[in-house]
């Protein structure tokens, strides 16, 4: 924790990414907070020319020295700007654009062109809601609406939001989804990612589901803070988060880093039983990755099934992909320590689970060791997985993404086995993939 500034770093393919230098430093108004960045094509916003639009960040100011005086207004909206592929960063002359109404928790904007309405929509949070502001020109805004003081999970602060359309895969409906992320307050402690499904009509976001309920893009304790790219080729959402909890980031054993992000992933939205609801998905682009691969079809779990020595190489960074019967199952992944991090399903309760008491260290914090939960929110007989194992992560997407959990661990030694067990009775398998990942770096 320090000073915070805007990193930078680019890719071409999702997965291999450079890192540049740093793109904006704090300054008398303050640190530099999340925002967002667009093209403004049009150059509406007058920073550029018709031949050279701009880049356009906006981003919080957090101003410490006011938080430390005891007052609200410590967090205000600035813009910079970019000539050269966001490569220098100018800061716009008349920062605040957006002032501090008198609210601790004012921050995280997220900005879009509304095509119906002809304007920049700006969604940010404020405590226990989100607020929209519109504008022309990306410069003066003004408050559209608010949402959310009644809906959804409130354990803790709202951070970090998102507002887009997807369309139902396989009709033509379209449904806005808001992305909400709050600390504390997730179903698994800490840190955790909602959504909101409704329609936007470039003034007011309304919502389809009850105040109550609550959606969730990852069940997992370690995906946080993720939001979208604007427009992504062939108008893909693809999602990118923050993989740790605030409820132990500062403690990890870890040095001298301090967390990574998940891997890319695709939103869509899927209709399941009348109901709507996103799918994560693993992005294509992670295929670049996988090396060398072990096919397994149509097999049987009776008790246990040992792959280690068939797949040839550790399990430390690799990929599992399969289908098996909905019945309790469980891949357990471990070392020559006894550790080990385990994933499966349980049929009595209907959900999924990843265990990681014996997972290595894990006295750092109360709140890390335990078992992971996410409901099964699919109905077929079988059940589609896809499991990205890292060094001290684990990234499970369930049921083509319906039910996903993010998991860190940190072994003494790296998991190297792989062992399938049965949990109650025979599993049918009716296909596994095993690929090793290459490193990105």
């Amino acid at each position: 924790w320090g000073p915070m500034h805007w990193g930078h770093a680019v890719s071409k393919d999702l997965v291999h990414w450079t890192h540049l230098p740093i793109a904006l430093y704090p300054d008398s108004l303050g640190m530099i907070f999340s925002g967002s960045a667009v093209v403004d094509k049009n150059n509406s916003s007058g920073f550029g020319t018709p031949d050279n639009p701009p880049l356009v960040a906006i981003f919080t100011y957090h101003s410490a020295e006011k938080e430390k005086q005891g007052r609200n207004d410590y967090e205000t909206q600035g813009l910079a700007y970019s000539l050269d592929n966001g490569r220098t960063w100018t800061k716009y002359e008349h920062n605040p654009v957006i002032a501090n109404p008198g609210l601790r928790d004012f921050r995280d904007p997220k900005v879009f062109w509304h095509e119906e309405s002809k304007k920049w929509v700006l969604i940010l949070v404020a405590g226990d809601h989100a607020e929209l502001y519109g504008s022309p020109d990306l410069k003066a805004w003004t408050k559209l609406s608010e949402f959310g003081k009644e809906f959804g999970a409130h354990g803790g602060v709202w951070e970090c939001p998102d507002l887009f359309p997807l369309t139902v895969e396989g009709e033509s409906t379209q449904k806005w989804v808001m992305i909400v992320n709050i600390n504390p307050g997730a179903p698994n402690g800490g840190s955790g990612t909602q959504y909101f499904l409704g329609d936007f009509d470039g003034q007011t976001f309304s919502c389809d589901t009850k105040p109550s309920k609550t959606s969730w893009i990852d069940y997992g304790p370690d995906d946080y803070a993720g939001i979208t790219w604007s427009n992504a080729p062939g108008n893909r959402k693809i999602f990118i988060g923050w993989m740790s909890n605030w409820a132990y980031a500062r403690d990890v054993p870890t040095d001298p880093w301090r967390s990574a992000s998940t891997i890319p992933r695709e939103l869509s939205l899927a209709r399941v039983n009348d109901s709507l609801y996103v799918r994560s998905l693993v992005s294509p682009e992670i295929q670049y990755l996988i090396e060398d691969t072990k096919e397994y079809e149509q097999f049987v779990v009776n008790d246990s099934m040992d792959l280690t020595a068939d797949i040839g190489f550790p399990v430390a960074t690799s990929v599992f992909e399969g289908s098996v019967a909905a019945k309790d199952f469980a891949i357990e992944f471990s070392n020559g320590l006894g550790q080990s991090v385990v994933v499966g399903y349980e049929s009595t309760t209907n959900r999924y689970f990843i265990d990681r008491k014996l997972s290595g260290q894990t006295d750092f914090s109360k709140a890390f060791a335990g078992d992971i939960f996410a409901p099964r929110i699919a109905t077929g007989k079988n059940i589609k997985f896809t499991i990205v194992m890292d060094v001290s992560s684990v990234e499970v997407f369930f049921d083509d993404g319906l039910s996903v959990m993010t998991s860190l661990f940190f072994p003494d030694e790296v998991f190297q086995w792989v062992i399938i067990r049965s949990q109650s009775g025979p599993v049918d398998f009716d296909h596994l993939m095993v690929g090793k990942v290459s490193s990105i770096w």
